[in-house]
């Protein structure tokens, strides 16, 4: 392993870090993927969709049902009946039910590796001209967006949109609703919890940070 080590491991691995601390995103990606959808719309000269919490949870919590229905091929065939949006997601997040309003469109996808936020939207979910034109769609008002990897499994991905009141839609109670235990969503500066599989970053500063450790023993 110390011949693999050398200074340039260690420039690499400061720039990496610099770029970690620096970068813009709050630890959870899901924001990002709500800021991407909003440019894609901004920039077809439609308005900006609100980034709600209460329908984001409900996106994860959509994931969670789905979790096993990832084909090796990357593609996620997973159809939770309607009800469950009531009965089951909005409970499970705390959303005041009423105020669980219209879900205009729906997209889901997942993928046996990590991917970034730019990734996962071209590639996973809006990978055609038909999921391109739910994005654009001029009946939504509001996006959710979920994320969640699965131990051992894929990483899923999944937008609610709805045309419901950006106001008084979706509301969760306290105005934190129930904390999830793994997965993250949009509408919150919440770190995401993706289960133990670590990010090309992170293995890389991993692997930098052994590699400085053996040249320090090495030298003593």
């Amino acid at each position: 392993m110390s011949r693999q080590c050398s200074w340039r491991i260690y420039i690499f691995s400061l720039i990496v870090l610099l770029a970690v601390v620096s970068a813009k995103s709050d630890g959870n990606p899901t924001n990002d993927i709500v800021d991407f959808i909003n440019a894609n719309r901004t920039g077809s000269k439609l308005p900006k969709l609100s980034n709600s919490p209460g329908l984001g949870c409900m996106a994860l919590q959509l994931l969670l049902q789905c979790t096993k229905n990832c084909s090796n091929n990357n593609t996620l065939d997973c159809h939770p009946p309607e009800v469950d949006i009531t009965e089951v997601y909005a409970p499970n997040c705390g959303v005041e039910l009423p105020t669980v309003d219209t879900i205009s469109g729906r997209l889901l996808g997942c993928f046996w590796k990590p991917l970034d936020p730019e990734q996962a939207l071209s590639a996973v979910l809006v990978p055609n001209k038909k999921s391109l034109s739910l994005v654009q769609s001029k009946e939504h008002s509001e996006v959710g967006v979920g994320y969640v990897g699965v131990h051992h499994g894929p990483f899923l991905w999944g937008v609610l949109f709805s045309s419901g009141n950006t106001s008084s839609s979706f509301v969760l109670e306290g105005g934190k609703g129930i904390e999830q235990r793994s997965g993250c969503f949009s509408g919150i500066n919440v770190p995401c919890n993706v289960g133990n599989k670590l990010l090309l970053t992170e293995k890389i500063l991993m692997f930098s940070i052994s590699c400085l450790i053996l040249q320090v023993v090495l030298l003593v």
